[in-house]
Order: structure tokens, then C-alpha cells, then sequence
């Protein structure tokens, strides 16, 4: 008989050792990090579901970035807005202020309106990082010029106030009657026409009443448009004649002028003369006087409000409008150029919704819109009319700058309340609201989604540590008793054996 030694088995039960070591040390590693593999390829069939799993997990992390990038945005964006909206109403409340102007032409309120603006002008250049949050899609671009620029001009280029001055100039006329002509009355007959069909200038003939006794009006007729008073006898004391015009920024005026046996008429009065003829040269003058009155006050008031949507009103292929020609005989405006005219707003020019400029994925199937352009009508109606209260001056030796003071307040109070039909900044702020709800809904569904994702992701990848515990106390076991067999049979010898 003869004896084989265990030389010759030495590979199948050292290979059976490493085995059990490696399995060992896998089943320390599960226990150690949770999962079964560090590999897809451990996965075995599961690796395409973990590899599904974790992009959508990826997918979510990504728009949760997202969201609160986007959420600081219209954090911040809702703030500007809220006190534009805020200056906006404290200018609306300035307007009822005293006419109490000083030696720089202003009231206390106008003076403070350039510091009001100047601080709207730096909310709409707020950044986000290197993002402008009203400028549309040009976010590497400031939304709006410097508030100097956009009063006094840069250079070549006119500001506001040149705008506005110009306009004021086309709109009263050589002869300061708003571009009307009243020639003296040719027997019995008064009349008052514009001065050049198809202006833009100045007022506007709508229409003309009467109760005076014995008079025919007619018009406003022919062109340019004009309204003649014929006096075919004298009136009654009481008795009026009423012209209607229409005012550069769509407003409107009424002049009445009633008959009286005083001489000196008072105000808003003509003289009933000794015969008709005598009548209508008195009419014609008061007709005159009172027009004059208007133009400086109403008409002058207008002019501002004009001139600032000429100025302010811009968009794509909509550039700022200057007076074309020599303002007192100018009949048209024409488009501010790059080189002549500061555009006030710098940013993108779209024509699409504002909102849209600015879109984020939030979702796999759903986004929100968050764009704000400066030069919105909401906003741009609160630069624009603050920006007339700024440019706006009155001389103390003026028998009208009260009475055009108020006027010109009036219509800012009326344009900063936020008229009906017309973009409010709360309805911006709305609809940033909405991106925000929008938002805040889907961060809700995606953490409830990245819940159970990650529940089914533990399930796939990760091990019961209870089940790995007791293999490995049993691997353990198998390998100490082999390492001991092994061991024993290593040290095995014929004299042993025998």
C-alpha cells in the first residue's frame, strides 16, 4: 500500500482558502457600505434598474438646483418690484403737495423725485450673480441707462428734459395758442382754426355749442379743421358758447365763454357790444385770452405727459420719437437715433411676452417663465411719469404756473394710479407668483418621488446587514476549521501516519 502526500492537493485547497477569504471580505464589505456591489456588473439583472433609478434621482437633484436658483431670482425680483410699486405710490401722493416751488423752480416733492428715480433706476440694474434680472434675454446687460443720462442727456445724445422741451415748444406755437389761429372777427363772423392740417402739435378742434341767441356754429369743417361763430344779432347776458379740443395725450379740454353787459369782462366772459359786429370782436377776444390760458396750462401739462410717452415708450422697432424740424413749426415727429436720443431702456426689445425671456425646467414635462423687461408698461409707466414730476419747473413770475402745476398733477396722479385696462406691477409680481407656487408644488411631488425612488434603489442595491452578520460568522467558522485541517494535514508525516 502506499501513502500519497498532500503536495500534490496543495492548488484545489489553497484555491478553496482565497475563495472563502475573498467571499469573506465581500460579505465585510456589504456590511460596511450597505449595498451588495460597487460594480453594475455585480447587479447582475438589477444594473439597468439602478442605472434608471439614478438618472432620474440625478434628474431631480438637477432641477431642485434649478428651482432654487431660479427661486432667489424672483426672490429678489419680487422685492424690486414691490418698491417701485412703493416709490410709485409716494410720487402719486407727492402730487397733492403745495405749490410751494423755490428759487430752482421746483417744489420740495419734485426735488426729491430725482433720488426716487435714480434708486428705481438702480432695482431694475439689479444682478443675480452675473445675471440683470429685467433686462429680457440680454442678462449680461444693464435693463436702463444712468438716471443722468436719462434726464440730461449724454453728448450728442438728448435726455428727457430735451425731449420734453422741444415737444412743450411744437405743442404752444410761435404764438403760444397751441398751435391755433384765431384771426381777428370779419364783421359779425368769429372763428378759430389749426394752424396746419394733419399736425401732431398742439390742440385739437373736437367741437363747439351754443345757446347764444341768433348764432350758428359750425364746424370743425375743412382742412385744417376750423368752427366759425356767426352772430346774426346780440346775445343774453348768460348766454355761452362752448369749444371742445382734444389734448396731445388724449385728455380733453372745454373752453365756455358767456355772454355779460360787464365791462370789463370777468373771467371765462366776453362784453355784449353795442351790435353784433361789436359782439363778435369781443368774443374773438375772449376767445383768445381764454385758449392762451389753456395752452399754458393744460395744453403745457399735456405736452409733458406727451413727451414723456415719446421719450419712454420704446420697444422692438419702436425707437424714441423727437420733433422733426424746428419745434414752433414742426408738424410731425420722427425716430430718435442712436447718435441724437439716449433710449433709456438698454435691455432686449422683444415683442413676445415679457415672461417668456427667462424659461427653467423644472420638471420632466414642466417649466416655468420668469422674464421681466424694464420697459414693461407697469414699469415704464412709473419711470416715465416720476421722471416728468423730476424734469418738470415752474417760474414764480408766471400768472399760470400754479394753475399749469396743477394740471400737470392731476395727470400724473391719474397716469401713477394705475388707470383700468392698463399693466399693473402687481400684475407682474401675479404671475412671478405663480412661477413660484409652480415651483414649490414640484420640489413638493420630487421629494416625495426621490423617497420612494430611493426606498426602491435600497432595495435593489443594498443587503439585509442581519442575514451578511450571520454569513460572515459562518464563513468565518467554515474558514477557521478549514485553515486548521489544512493546517494539521501540512504537518502530516509516514511516521504521524503509521
Amino acid at each position: 500500500m502506499s501513502v500519497t502526500g498532500i503536495g500534490q492537493r496543495t492548488p484545489p485547497i489553497a484555491q478553496a482558502l482565497v475563495d472563502m477569504r475573498s467571499q469573506l471580505n465581500d460579505l465585510q464589505r456589504q456590511l460596511g457600505s450597505g449595498k451588495k456591489s460597487t460594480t453594475y456588473a455585480g447587479l447582475g439583472a438589477d444594473a439597468g434598474l439602478v442605472i434608471g433609478l439614478r438618472g432620474k434621482l440625478a434628474a431631480m437633484t438637477g432641477y431642485a438646483d434649478t428651482m432654487t436658483s431660479v427661486g432667489t431670482r424672483i426672490d429678489v425680483q419680487q422685492s424690486a418690484l414691490t418698491r417701485i410699486s412703493n416709490l410709485g405710490h409716494d410720487v402719486k401722493g407727492a402730487t397733492a403737495g403745495p405749490f410751494d416751488i423755490d428759487g430752482s423752480g421746483q417744489t420740495t416733492a419734485q426735488r426729491a423725485a430725482p433720488s426716487q428715480l435714480d434708486e428705481i433706476v438702480g432695482l431694475l440694474n439689479t444682478q443675480v450673480g452675473d445675471r440683470y434680472l429685467f433686462s429680457g434675454r440680454a442678462v449680461d446687460k444693464p435693463a436702463v441707462e444712468t438716471t443722468d443720462h436719462i434726464l440730461n442727456g449724454d453728448g450728442a445724445r438728448a435726455g428727457f428734459k430735451q425731449v420734453l422741451a422741444e415737444r412743450a415748444q411744437a405743442d404752444l406755437g410761435s404764438n403760444g395758442l397751441g398751435r391755433l389761429v384765431i384771426p381777428p372777427a370779419v364783421g359779425s363772423q368769429v372763428s378759430v382754426s389749426e394752424d396746419v392740417a394733419g399736425s401732431v402739435f398742439g390742440f385739437k378742434l373736437a367741437g363747439a355749442n351754443s345757446t347764444l341767441t341768433g348764432a350758428t356754429v359750425t364746424g370743425p369743417t375743412g382742412s385744417p379743421p376750423a368752427i366759425t361763430v356767426n352772430l346774426a344779432s346780440n346775445p343774453n347776458a348768460g348766454e355761452a358758447v362752448t369749444f371742445s379740443f382734444a389734448l396731445p395725450d388724449g385728455t380733453g379740454e372745454k373752453l365756455t365763454l358767456t355772454a355779460t353787459t360787464a365791462s370789463p369782462p370777468g373771467t371765462g366772459q366776453f362784453t355784449i357790444g353795442a351790435n353784433a359786429a361789436a359782439t363778435a370782436a369781443n368774443l374773438q377776444a375772449a376767445l383768445t385770452t381764454g385758449v392762451g390760458k389753456l395752452a399754458a396750462t393744460a395744453l403745457t401739462a399735456a405736452s409733458a405727459m406727451a413727451a414723456a410717452h415719446d421719450f419712454f415708450d420704446v420697444g422692438a422697432g419702436d425707437p424714441p420719437q423727437r420733433v422733426s424740424g424746428s419745434p414752433f413749426t414742426a408738424t410731425a415727429l420722427t425716430n430718435g437715433t442712436p447718435a441724437n436720443t439716449v433710449t433709456w431702456y438698454t435691455g432686449e426689445m422683444g415683442t413676445d411676452s415679457a415672461r417668456g425671456s427667462a424659461v427653467a425646467q423644472v420638471d420632466d414635462q414642466l417649466s416655468v417663465a420668469y422674464g421681466v423687461r424694464a420697459n414693461e408698461q407697469a414699469i415704464r409707466s412709473t419711470v416715465e411719469n416720476i421722471a416728468v414730476f423730476a424734469a418738470t419747473s415752474f417760474s414764480a413770475g408766471d400768472p399760470n404756473a400754479a394753475d399749469r402745476f396743477s394740471a400737470l398733477n392731476q395727470r400724473l396722479a391719474t397716469a401713477l394710479d394705475n388707470p383700468p385696462g392698463q399693466q399693473k406691477i402687481q400684475d407682474i409680481q401675479s404671475e412671478l407668483t405663480y412661477a413660484q407656487t409652480t415651483m414649490k408644488s414640484a420640489s413638493e411631488r420630487q421629494q416625495q418621488r426621490q423617497t420612494a425612488l430611493n426606498g426602491l434603489l435600497d432595495g435593489v442595491e443594498g443587503i439585509p446587514q442581519e442575514q451578511v452578520a450571520s454569513q460572515i460568522l459562518a464563513l468565518q467558522t467554515r474558514l477557521q476549521a478549514s485553515l486548521q485541517t489544512t493546517a494539521m494535514l501540512y504537518q502530516i508525516s509516514i511516521v504521524n501516519y503509521l
